[in-house]
C-alpha cells in the first residue's frame, strides 16, 4: 500500500445549486417503505466533466445535503448509467442521510468519452476521480465507497492503492473477479454472460432501452443456447457486436494472459480499509463475497458480512431497506465516528429452512463436518461404504440436455425453486436421507467428492443440496458443477465446491443429493467429445457413473449435537424401506 499525503488548502466558499434530483429518481424514493427516516433534503448537480486518466471526459452527477456544515462524500462509479435505479438508491437516500454522493458512468458508458473495457481502467480513473474531488469546495478530506456488482468492483480497483481520504467500503453483491463471473471449472456460465452481455450493453443508454433488450433475450433464450455451434450467437440478443463479451466467452482459462490484471482480490490481502461485505445465498456473485472475507480476516482488516436470503437482484429490491441500513450503519461508523448502528457480532446470516437470523463472531463458524455416502437403494445415509462399486448409472443427452431450475442466476428465475419436474428426469439421480427427528442446521461450506467413471472419458456433473418437506416438495438450497476427465473403466475422483449455506432442515425433512450431467442454460452444455463448448458442432450423448466412495459434505457448524445418536437411529431404519421420494434411483444403473 502506498503511503500519500496530502496538505489541506484552503477551500473557497460553494453556492449550492439549486436543482432537484430527477424526477423519476423522487418518485420512486416516494414509493420505498421501512427506511430511515431522512435527516435533510438532497440536493443535485447534474452533468459535471471529470478527466479520467487519459483525459477522456466522464460524465459525473453530484447529490448534497442542503444544509450548512461538513459532510463526508461517496464515490460511485457505474457502467450502467446514472438514472434508475442508481439516482434514487444511492444519490437521493444518502444525500438525504448526510452525505455527498458522486454518481459517475464509468469511461464509454452514460455520455462518458472514451471505450469501456470490462475491467481494465477502473483503478486509473477511481484514483483520477479522487484527484478531482480533492479540488472541490466541499470535499472534507473523508471518502467512503459503496455500490453492487460492478460497481463493489471499481471498489475493489481503487482499494488497490488507496488513497489516504479512503476511510471506508461498502460492497453490495460485489465482484472482484470477473473470470469467475463468466466460469466455472472451465465450464461457461451462459446464462449470466449473456445478462451481463445485454446490461453493459443497455442499461446506461436508459430504463426503456434495457427493458426491450431483456426482454428480447428472453423470447431467444432457447434459441441463442441451442446454437450449434454457440460462438456468436449472443449477437441476436444483443441486436449488435459486443466483442468484448465475445473475449471473455471464448477464453475459459483463468491463466490466459488475456486475463491478466483482471482479478482485484490480491486488494485484500493488503488492505486497511474498513469493509463492509453483504451478499446473498442464491447471489451469483456468493462465492466471491466469501472469498473476500477470507482473505480480508487473514489480513487483520476489519470487516463485517451481511448474507440475506437473496439473488443478485433482489437484494437491492426486497432485501434494500436491510441493505441500506447494514451500509448506512457502516459508512457512519467509519466517516462519521458514530458506532451506535452496528450491530455487535461480525457477521450475520439469514437462516434458509424456517427463516431467522443468526449472529456469528466468524464465517464459517467451525470445522466440523459430516459426509453423507449415496446408496443404490436411492438412500443416503452416513454409513462409508467398503469399495468403490458403481451405485447408479445414467445417460446425459447434450442434444436434450439437463435443464437449470433457480440456484445463482440473474435472471427472473433464479434463487429456491421447486425440482420436483427436474428430479422426475432419466437423467438426474437423487439420494435422499431419513425424516429427521430434530432440526439439522448446515452453517458453512457445502462440498462434494465425486468417483464417476464414463464411456466417453469427458462429463460434466451438476451436484446440489435440496431440502425435501413431508409433502415431498424438493427446494434446491445450494450446488456446484465439475468437470471430469475419465480413462477406461477407472473412474475418476473430483472434488466439487457447491457454495455456501446456512439452511435449517427442519424435523421430518429430508437431505437430497441431486445429480445429473449439467444444468443449461446456466451452464453451456458439454458436447462429450472434449471439444469447446462454444464450437462444437457435433454431440455425443455420455453414459456417467457414479461410485460408492462418492461423498457429500455437509458442515454442521455450531449445532454438532443435531447429528447425534437420534438421527442415526433413524438413518438406520430408513435402510429398510425405499427412501421417499426416490423413486427407486438404484434404477438408473439399468438406465
Amino acid at each position: 500500500m502506498t503511503s500519500r499525503a496530502h496538505r489541506p488548502v484552503p477551500r473557497p466558499a460553494w453556492a449550492p445549486p439549486s436543482a432537484k434530483p430527477p424526477l423519476s429518481a423522487r418518485a420512486l424514493r416516494a414509493t420505498w417503505r421501512r427506511l430511515p427516516a431522512k435527516r435533510h433534503t438532497a440536493g443535485w448537480e447534474p452533468g459535471l466533466v471529470v478527466p479520467a486518466a487519459d483525459g477522456s471526459p466522464l460524465v459525473t452527477d453530484h447529490y448534497f445535503p442542503r444544509a450548512e456544515g461538513d459532510f463526508p462524500t461517496l464515490l460511485v462509479r457505474s457502467p450502467y448509467g446514472r438514472g434508475l435505479p442508481w439516482s434514487p438508491l444511492y444519490g437521493v437516500l444518502f444525500a438525504e442521510q448526510g452525505f455527498h454522493v458522486v454518481l459517475q458512468s464509468c469511461r464509454g458508458t452514460g455520455g462518458s468519452g472514451g471505450a469501456f473495457h470490462l475491467w481494465r481502467n477502473e483503478a486509473a480513473d477511481g484514483r483520477a476521480a479522487v484527484a478531482w474531488l480533492r479540488q472541490q469546495p466541499w470535499f472534507n478530506g473523508t471518502l467512503g465507497t459503496v455500490g453492487p456488482s460492478y460497481l463493489g468492483y471499481v471498489q475493489r480497483a481503487l482499494a488497490l492503492d488507496p488513497p489516504p481520504e479512503l476511510k471506508a467500503m461498502v460492497v453490495q453483491v460485489g465482484l472482484h473477479d470477473p473470470h469467475a463471473l463468466f466460469h466455472a471449472h472451465g465450464a461457461l456460465r451462459l446464462e449470466n454472460a449473456l445478462a451481463v452481455g445485454v446490461g453493459m450493453t443497455y442499461q446506461h443508454r436508459g430504463t426503456m432501452p434495457f427493458l426491450k433488450a431483456t426482454l428480447r433475450l428472453r423470447r431467444r433464450l432457447r434459441d441463442i443456447t441451442t446454437a450449434r455451434p454457440l460462438r456468436g450467437a449472443q449477437v441476436s440478443a444483443l441486436g449488435r457486436e459486443a466483442p468484448w463479451l465475445d473475449d471473455v466467452m471464448t477464453h475459459p482459462d483463468p491463466g490466459d494472459p488475456y486475463w491478466q490484471g483482471a482479478s482485484a482480490a490480491e486488494a485484500a490481502e493488503r488492505l486497511r480499509v474498513p469493509t463492509s461485505l453483504i451478499t446473498g445465498w442464491h447471489d451469483v456473485l456468493a462465492d466471491q463475497t466469501f472469498e473476500q472475507y477470507g482473505r480480508l480476516r487473514r489480513a487483520g482488516c476489519e470487516t463485517t458480512l451481511l448474507v440475506g436470503p437473496w439473488t443478485h437482484t433482489s437484494a437491492l429490491q426486497q432485501g434494500w431497506p436491510e441493505v441500506f441500513a447494514e451500509s448506512l450503519a457502516w459508512l457512519r461508523a467509519h466517516l462519521e465516528a458514530d458506532p451506535s448502528g452496528l450491530r455487535p457480532t461480525a457477521v450475520r446470516v439469514h437462516l434458509g429452512g424456517e427463516g431467522g437470523r443468526r449472529d456469528l463472531d466468524a464465517w464459517p463458524p467451525g470445522p466440523a463436518a459430516t459426509a453423507w455416502y449415496p446408496t443404490p437403494e436411492g438412500h443416503l445415509t452416513r454409513q462409508a461404504p467398503t469399495g468403490s462399486l458403481p451405485v447408479a448409472s445414467f445417460r446425459y443427452d447434450p442434444a436434450d440436455p439437463t435443464p437449470s431450475v433457480g440456484g445463482p442466476l440473474l435472471s427472473r428465475t433464479a434463487g429456491p425453486r421447486d425440482n420436483g419436474a427436474l428430479e422426475a428426469r432419466d437423467d438426474v439421480l437423487t439420494f435422499t436421507g431419513p425424516p429427521l427427528t430434530g432440526p439439522l442446521d448446515v452453517l458453512g461450506p457445502v462440498s462434494a467428492r465425486l468417483s464417476v467413471s464414463t464411456d466417453t472419458g469427458h462429463a460434466d456433473v451438476f451436484v446440489r443440496l435440496c431440502d425435501v418437506d413431508p409433502r415431498g416438495r424438493s427446494v434446491n438450497v445450494c450446488d456446484g458443477l465439475g468437470r471430469l476427465r475419465t480413462t477406461g473403466r477407472a473412474p475418476s475422483r473430483a472434488d466439487v465446491a457447491m457454495g455456501a449455506a446456512a439452511h435449517r432442515f427442519a424435523t421430518g425433512h429430508r437431505l437430497r443429493w441431486q445429480i445429473s450431467g449439467g444444468a443449461h442454460p446456466r451452464y453451456a452444455r458439454s458436447p462429450g467429445t472434449g471439444e469447446s463448448p462454444l464450437d462444437a458442432s457435433a454431440f455425443a450423448p455420455v453414459r456417467i457413473t457414479l461410485h460408492a466412495d462418492s461423498a457429500l459434505t455437509l458442515p454442521h457448524g455450531s449445532r454438532p449435537g443435531q447429528l447425534s445418536s437420534r438421527d442415526a437411529r433413524a438413518e438406520r431404519g430408513s435402510a429398510d424401506a425405499p427412501a421417499a421420494g426416490s423413486r427407486g434411483r438404484a434404477g438408473g444403473a439399468a438406465r
